[in-house]
């Protein structure tokens, strides 16, 4: 499998959003980063994170906002992942994952 896709809506009353920002609130990056890779995980049947290589956030994910994640194998146990919020790009990463089915 060369690319597939898959999606998340982070809820209002997710843990991580109080003070990330009053009245303007962010979804943080450590959890846009954490669904983006256990999707990624499932998808290929991938092991554990073991390490973001490349990073790069592009626009803010408010939370309600569906985001369309974008697959692309780079290797037996590297995703390139590209989030996107209303078909803009939001943020890309690179993961590094151990081989193996998900734990």
């Amino acid at each position: 499998m060369s690319g597939t896709e898959a999606g998340f809506t982070v809820p209002s009353a997710h843990p991580s959003l109080p003070g990330h920002f009053p009245g303007h609130p962010l979804v943080p990056a450590v959890v846009l980063i954490d669904l983006a890779t256990e999707a990624a995980r499932h998808a290929f049947a991938l092991g554990p994170l073991i390490a973001i290589t490349r990073g790069k956030f592009q626009a803010p994910v408010r939370p309600g906002e569906a985001v369309v994640l974008r697959f692309t194998r780079r290797g037996d146990a590297t995703v390139g992942i590209v989030g996107l919020r209303g078909g803009t790009p939001a943020f890309s990463i690179d993961a590094e994952f151990a081989p193996g089915a998900p734990v």
